[in-house]
């Protein structure tokens, strides 16, 4: 597999793949952790809430972490910096109890994901601009995004047997040990990539960091504060709540910045940044929806979807703490209202009663488990495994499928993917209200293969979507607003993960579970038809300024 290519290429490629198994193991059960009795008991609504501000945040900080490693650091150092702070916010993920040690933890793999995540895919680049090896760059980053779905694939099954075993504690303390084995590997094979950690003198035309700190960042900063307390001022509420009203007025500027260069740019730099914009509505949108995997759809996994095995699976899983056990004996539970949402007692806190395991609610008494009996279940997060297996399975395939239309001259624009991408994706929701009606709307359990189904038809437009939409911003984007772009493809990415969050908060709230599925579609088929609508303009703009089709 590495035969052709750079040394460095297996020294990135599994650091990458322990990074993301410790990201991706974390992610597999936040929001279950969150809600569970013995993790950090908070109500779904504030789960939601912290997940999709988390994601938001983790999306941000590349934007910075590249920067100064651009300019400052260099990306070794910024790799090991960054892989530090995330592996010790996994260890204090794993204290339990303590809501300080939480959040700081929280604080620590967001910003150390800034400075990991750009700067290990720009070394990856920078082995191929070798001479000889220029031929098999894509090649190889098909290779490393691999070694991303392996780790994102695997970890989950890990953190079943540990949860089921041994505790919560002990699934966070392995994504922080992964972290650290990866960057231990990294240590030791740095030396094949030490030529190409070097740092590029800034340009005249390049925006510097003080500028962009003073013009972006500060601007953020100041208005997410005041988003925070102004509207409870005035208004005696929150639109949403304290941490999404700090996000969207953050966005504010930001926002208006973009729309600024665009307005003051000339004729050529306006097509490239109108075009990119398109962009970055179709990567947010898709974001919005897929990244609800580890809060909507994790609740519809755990609540609606029958998780039994089958007897010939059941005994040996079981026996070998791969598997959930249920018995019909009363045990603590959280209290729900008629609508499944926490009832708080008077500091806020769920209140926990006695009843069946929630498992139960919505199974038919005959096939409970008989009294001394039991049931194993498949753990929740292992669904989270489908969208990045998908991704192994279809991406030859999308390969040869474009080869074999390219070869008859009817392979589809890169834009033109990228609108399928987005259409593609509001179709998948379509899945999931069939799912809704096939249950009757949660009062009974549906079959693993709705949900499995989504995540398939949804990875077909992810792949279609968003390699398609990071190659654009490389190619698009006025050489002076290239860092700048890049950022703003991050921003879009980072709104889509709050917005995942927003709607996965009235995914509780909603009583018919087929209307907030297809909310989201709508959103997506919404900018489906805008993309739609400015194909050909796309096309043509994406075909004078990159040469492409």
């Amino acid at each position: 597999m590495f035969s052709k290519h750079p040394k460095g290429l297996p020294v990135l490629f599994f650091t990458e793949m322990w990074e993301r198994f410790g990201f991706y193991l974390m992610l597999g059960i936040f929001t279950l952790y969150m809600i569970a009795p013995d993790g950090k008991g908070f109500t779904a609504t504030f789960s939601t809430d912290i997940y999709g501000t988390y994601l938001a945040l983790v999306y941000l900080t590349p934007f910075l972490g590249g920067l100064l490693a651009d300019r400052f650091l260099g990306y070794r150092k910024s790799i090991f910096i960054g892989g530090t702070l995330m592996g010790l916010g996994y260890l204090g993920l794993a204290v339990p109890g303590n809501d300080m040690i939480f959040y700081l933890s929280l604080l620590s793999i967001i910003v150390g994901n800034g400075f990991f995540k750009p700067n290990i895919s720009t070394l990856v680049g920078r082995l191929y601009d070798n001479e000889k090896y220029a031929a098999h760059k894509d090649s190889g980053y098909n290779i490393f995004y691999m070694g991303i779905n392996i780790g994102a694939f695997i970890c989950n099954f890990f953190a079943a047997f540990l949860r089921n075993n041994y505790g919560w504690s002990s699934a966070f303390a392995l994504a922080g040990i992964g972290m650290f084995v990866g960057l231990a590997w990294f240590f030791m094979g740095q030396k094949h990539v030490k030529e190409v950690d070097f740092i590029t003198p800034a340009k005249p035309e390049d925006t510097s960091i003080s500028k962009i700190m003073y013009i972006i960042f500060v601007p953020a900063a100041i208005a997410g504060i005041i988003g925070w307390f102004l509207p409870t001022l005035v208004f005696g509420t929150t639109f949403f709540s304290e941490s999404t009203d700090a996000f969207m007025f953050a966005c504010l500027p930001l926002l208006y910045y973009y729309f600024s260069i665009w307005k003051n740019g000339d004729k050529k730099e306006r097509e490239q940044l109108g075009a990119l914009y398109a962009v970055f509505l179709a990567g947010g949108v898709f974001f919005m929806i897929l990244h609800q995997n580890g809060s909507a759809m994790t609740l519809w996994a755990n609540d609606y979807t029958s998780r039994e095995m089958p007897a010939v699976v059941q005994g040996p899983l079981g026996e070998l703490g791969f598997a959930e056990t249920v018995t019909s004996e009363f045990q603590e539970v959280t209290k729900v209202d008629g609508h499944g949402t926490p009832v708080l007692d008077a500091e806020g806190k769920p209140i926990i009663t006695e009843g069946p395991h929630p498992y139960l609610n919505n199974l038919p008494k005959e096939e409970w488990p008989k009294e001394g009996e039991s049931i194993s279940l498949l753990n929740t997060e292992i669904f989270q495994s489908a969208n990045p297996g998908f991704v192994i399975i279809l991406t030859p395939l999308i390969v040869v499928l474009w080869t074999f239309l390219a070869r008859r001259k009817k392979e589809p624009s890169t834009p033109g993917k990228i609108v399928l991408g987005v259409v593609v994706t509001a179709l998948s929701m379509l899945i999931m209200v069939g799912a809704v009606m096939v249950g009757g709307n949660g009062a009974s359990k549906v079959s693993a293969l709705w949900i499995i189904s989504m995540y398939g038809v949804l990875t077909f437009g992810e792949l279609c979507l968003s390699p398609m939409g990071l190659s654009l911003v490389s190619k698009l984007a006025p050489p002076r607003f290239t860092a700048l772009l890049m950022g703003g493809w991050f921003m879009a990415t980072a709104i889509g993960n709050k917005a995942s969050g927003v709607l996965s908060g009235m995914f509780i709230t909603i009583e018919n579970k087929a209307v907030y599925f297809l909310i989201n579609g709508a959103l997506a088929a919404a900018v489906a038809l805008l993309l739609f609508v400015m194909l050909k303009w796309l096309k043509r703009v994406v075909k004078e300024h990159t040469g492409g089709h």
